[in-house]
This record gives structure tokens, C-alpha cells and sequence, in this order.
């Protein structure tokens, strides 16, 4: 028959036990070293929170590093203009702000822009002007670069946002995809705000409240948004679903008002987008050209994705439930931007980190495909960022070039100057140049008395081309020592090249398709004079 046992599970008796017993008691009230458990949990919980507390760099140092040599790289590769926008409201705007010379738009008169953006830009370039480095070239290239590094940040917390959401390899797929889409590639370095906005909002992301995400932070994400709304009133079509499902999932949404979007500005924000679209009342977009509704649909986002768009489609029926909000933010913007007369590819760039997300959960679920998926993303994409980075529309960046060793290789910058006779802001302007050398383009503001019939200055040179500078320039005094004009416009206007004696002194390539008032080609034409040249140039 069994004893049984004390409370301590002891036999009575046991002496050994007693002591043991004892013994445990004595040591208790010492100081007693545990063993240090090797715990991968532990480890791992703590090496996050300490990749977390580095902020910017927390992920990866490397990866951080092969980015942002990467868009480096990029900066260089992309030699082509896109669209006026890149300069007339960044790199002029910062120059005029400056240098105290260069031509603000009529945005600017109007008082219809948002100086924050040029600010990033202006305080580069006085920092170059009172270090005495301010010579053009650093001029055009520093505020590139900057914008470089600014996308590659974006691009490592998109990574970082996704190793946090599912794992290393959807991760590294959705970094592949972001670093291949020629779209991307084309534009993460150019000084647009609409780029700015694209950095911001993928930045933002990573602290927004998704399930699943360590780095939710209401306060981070909110201002960066507000900053996106300041630079491009417009980014509030795209944070408007993802700021609506915050604020329905938030269970102390008083809260969340008052001590989150309520002191970066929200209000403050959205007023200055009502102001900003609807001030004059007029449908301003109308003025640079309309499309039909269903662009975006049919031609702008098919063409922004390139070749991810089989794989975009492929993961929105494989993501998880999670991502739902992100393709709902995407058709949203679309639709919205559908409404408005005027579009262009660029106005929905920012969604394109959203549509990566799916591509690279299309590529992880590949099994048999991935290596001829893989390859035909990155060939079909490195020519397309290749061509257009390269080659496309290079014209009037080379021009500039040219117009920058007039100035510098003329003794007497007053004796020269140039007239260039092309569409409105086709080329950049003193951003370029960094010389006060007297210039001079057609220009087209729109008209703000509400006239009906309204013609423009380039509107009403392109109905006549001759007979406008037959009228323009009726003397010698007033011929301009430089013309600058695409090839279409050559044979037009021959009769007063030949008259006034102006010789074709400079050719460049501008792009193999050509359509309407812009040629394959840039002509540039110098007056030839025996004796000094008389320019008392009209502006």
C-alpha cells in the first residue's frame, strides 16, 4: 500500500527530501542566476524593435545603400524631359526665389501655389550660391539627386512594410517589381510634385494602421499626409478611402481627431484645396486639353503598369482580404481623376506603389513561370526606362545646352539673346541657363476675364507663323540673335529666315514619333551680320 504524500509531494520521513527542501528554502532568500535562455522569439521580438528605433536606416543598412546607388544611377540614365511642370513649377519657381531672375507662371502671379516645394529646392541652391558652387550643372543635377535619394527611402520602407505585413520573400518580390516598373524609373527622380507626393504617400503607408503592420503611428502618417496635400492639394483623393477606413475602425475616434489630425492640419488642408481648385470658379484644367472619361481606364493606367498589369490582376485575386483597401484606394483615385476633363499619366503615379504590392504577391505564388516571369519584367521594362530615359523627347534638354555656351562664350551677354518659337514651356528656362541672358518663348496663360474665343500668344503664332513675325519683328533692331524653333516649323517659315539672315547653326534630336506643333528635331538658327549686332530685343 502506497504512503501518502505531504503537501510537498514529500514522504513523511524522507530525511534526503527534508533536506533538499530545506536546502531550497535557504538558497531562496539569496540571490539565485538563472540560466539566459537562447530564445529565437526574444531575439527576434528584440532585434525589430531595434531595427524600428533606427528610423529611416532600421531595415537594412545594405539594401538602403544598394537603393539609393541604384536611383543614383537612375538620375543619370534619365536625360529626357516629360513634362513642363518638372521645371516651370519647381526649379524656375526656386531659381526666381534665389537668384532674384527667372519667369514665374501665371499659377505663381495668382497666388494659386503652394511655395513648399521649391522651398526644398531654393534652400539647395543657397546653399551652393553662398558656398560659391553654384555653376549650372550642379544647379540642374543637386536637386535630382536629392529627389533620388528621397524615392530610394520610399522604396526601402515599402520593403520594410511588407517584410512586416507577410514575410521576407513577398517582401523582396514587391521591392523587384518597384525597382522594375519603367514608370517608376522614369519619373521617381524628376522634380515633379507629383513624385514628391509618390514618396510621401509610400512613407505614409508604412505608418498607416494596416492589420498586421509594427509601425502604425496616426500621428507620422497624418503629417505626412498633410505635407502631401500642402505640396499637391490633389493627394486628398487618394488618402480619402484610407483616411475614412481609419477613422470607422478607430474605436476613440474623438480621439483621433483632436489629438491626431486636428494639429497637423487637416482642416487647415482641405480649405486650401477647396481654395486651390475652386477660387476663380473656372475649369481651368480644360485649358491644357481634355480626354475622354474612361482615359485612365483605357490608356493611362494600362500604360503606367507596362507589363506588370498581367501580375497586377493575378494578385488582386490572390491577395489576402488585408490588401482590399489598397486596390479600393487605387479604383477610387482612378475614378475620380476619370472625372475631371483634364488628365495626364503622371497625376496617377502615386498609386503605382499600391499596384506593386500585388504584382509582388502575383510573383511569390509563381511556381513554374517565375524565372520567364521574372526575366520578361525586368527586359521588357529596362528597355522601355531606357528609351524614355535616353533617347524620348531629349531635344529640349540639349538645346539648353547649347543656349548655356551662347551666354557663357559671349563676352557681352547683352549682345545676345533668344527667341525660342515653340509650344509654350517646352523647354526649360533660366534653371538652365543661370545666366541673365535676355530670352524670351510664346506664352499661353489662361484667360482670367472670361472671355469666350480666348487665344493664347502660341495660339495665335501657330494660326500664322509668318505673317505673326512679319507684324512682330518690323525692323532689324528688334530681331532676335537666336531662333529656336522644332523642324515641322522650318518650310513655313523659310521666306523670313532667308530675309532676315538667319543661318541654321545647330541640330538636335528630340523624338522619333512627332505629332502636331513638335518635330523629330530642334533647329536652332543664328543671325548672321557683318559688324556688331544691334538687339534691342522686345519682351
Amino acid at each position: 500500500m502506497r504512503r501518502p504524500l505531504s503537501k510537498c509531494g514529500m514522504e513523511p520521513g524522507g530525511g534526503d527530501a527534508s533536506l533538499t527542501l530545506h536546502g531550497l528554502q535557504n538558497r531562496s532568500h539569496g540571490k539565485i542566476k538563472l540560466r539566459k535562455r537562447k530564445s529565437t522569439l526574444y531575439f527576434n521580438t528584440q532585434e525589430k524593435s531595434a531595427r524600428r528605433r533606427g528610423d529611416l536606416l532600421g531595415e537594412n543598412i545594405y539594401l538602403l545603400l544598394f537603393t539609393i546607388a541604384l536611383r543614383i544611377l537612375n538620375c543619370f540614365l534619365v536625360q529626357t524631359s516629360f513634362v513642363p511642370d518638372e521645371y516651370w513649377q519647381s526649379l524656375e519657381v526656386s531659381h526666381h526665389m534665389v537668384f532674384n531672375y527667372g519667369y514665374l507662371t501665371w499659377e505663381w502671379t495668382e497666388r494659386l501655389r503652394s511655395y513648399t516645394y521649391p522651398l526644398i529646392f531654393a534652400s539647395i541652391y543657397k546653399i551652393l550660391h553662398l558656398l560659391g558652387k553654384d555653376s549650372v550643372q550642379l544647379l540642374i543635377w543637386i536637386p535630382r539627386l536629392a529627389q533620388a535619394l528621397l524615392s530610394a527611402v520610399a522604396d526601402v520602407r515599402l520593403y520594410s512594410l511588407m517584410k512586416q505585413l507577410e514575410n521576407q520573400e513577398v517582401a523582396r518580390w514587391v521591392f523587384f517589381c518597384q525597382l522594375c516598373s519603367w514608370f517608376t524609373w522614369y519619373c521617381c527622380t524628376r522634380t515633379l510634385t507629383n513624385t514628391m507626393e509618390t514618396v510621401l504617400t509610400i512613407i505614409a503607408l508604412f505608418y498607416y494602421p494596416l492589420e498586421g503592420s509594427k509601425s502604425m503611428n496616426s500621428v507620422k502618417y497624418s503629417s505626412l499626409v498633410a505635407l502631401a496635400f500642402i505640396i499637391r492639394p490633389t493627394a486628398v483623393i487618394l488618402w480619402t478611402p484610407l483616411l475614412f477606413r481609419h477613422f470607422c475602425q478607430e474605436p476613440r475616434k474623438l480621439d483621433l481627431i483632436l489629438h491626431h489630425f486636428l494639429p497637423v492640419g487637416f482642416v487647415t488642408l482641405s480649405l486650401s484645396l477647396m481654395i486651390d481648385r475652386i477660387f476663380f470658379g473656372q475649369n481651368w484644367g480644360t485649358f491644357y486639353g481634355s480626354h475622354p472619361w474612361h482615359w485612365y481606364f483605357s490608356q493611362g493606367f494600362p500604360v503606367i503598369l507596362g507589363t506588370h498589369l498581367p501580375f497586377f490582376i493575378h494578385g488582386c485575386y490572390l491577395a489576402p482580404k488585408r490588401y482590399r483597401i489598397l486596390l479600393v484606394t487605387v479604383l477610387w483615385t482612378l475614378l475620380v481623376y476619370s472625372m475631371l476633363s483634364h488628365k495626364e499619366f503622371r497625376f496617377i503615379y502615386p498609386v503605382l506603389p499600391f499596384c506593386m504590392v500585388f504584382c509582388g504577391y502575383s510573383l511569390t505564388h509563381l511556381k513554374t513561370w517565375k524565372k520567364p516571369a521574372l526575366s520578361f519584367l525586368f527586359l521588357s521594362n529596362l528597355f522601355l526606362a531606357l528609351y524614355t530615359g535616353l533617347v524620348h523627347q531629349r531635344g529640349t534638354l540639349d538645346v539648353m545646352s547649347h543656349i548655356q555656351k551662347v551666354c557663357y562664350n559671349n563676352p557681352n551677354k547683352s549682345s545676345a539673346s533668344i527667341f525660342i518659337m515653340m509650344p509654350c514651356h517646352s523647354t526649360p528656362y533660366y534653371s538652365h541657363v543661370h545666366c541673365p541672358l535676355p530670352m524670351r518663348f510664346l506664352q499661353c496663360p489662361p484667360d482670367l476675364t472670361g472671355k469666350s474665343h480666348y487665344l493664347d500668344e502660341a495660339d495665335v503664332f501657330y494660326l500664322n507663323p509668318l505673317n505673326w513675325l512679319h507684324r512682330e519683328f518690323h525692323d532689324d533692331a528688334s530681331l532676335p540673335t537666336h531662333l529656336i524653333t522644332f523642324s515641322i516649323l522650318e518650310e513655313e517659315i523659310s521666306a523670313f529666315l532667308i530675309s532676315s539672315n538667319y543661318k541654321r547653326t545647330a541640330v538636335f534630336f528630340h523624338t522619333h514619333l512627332p505629332e502636331g506643333r513638335i518635330g523629330s528635331h530642334i533647329y536652332v538658327y543664328e543671325r548672321k551680320l557683318k559688324g556688331k549686332f544691334n538687339m534691342k530685343m522686345k519682351f
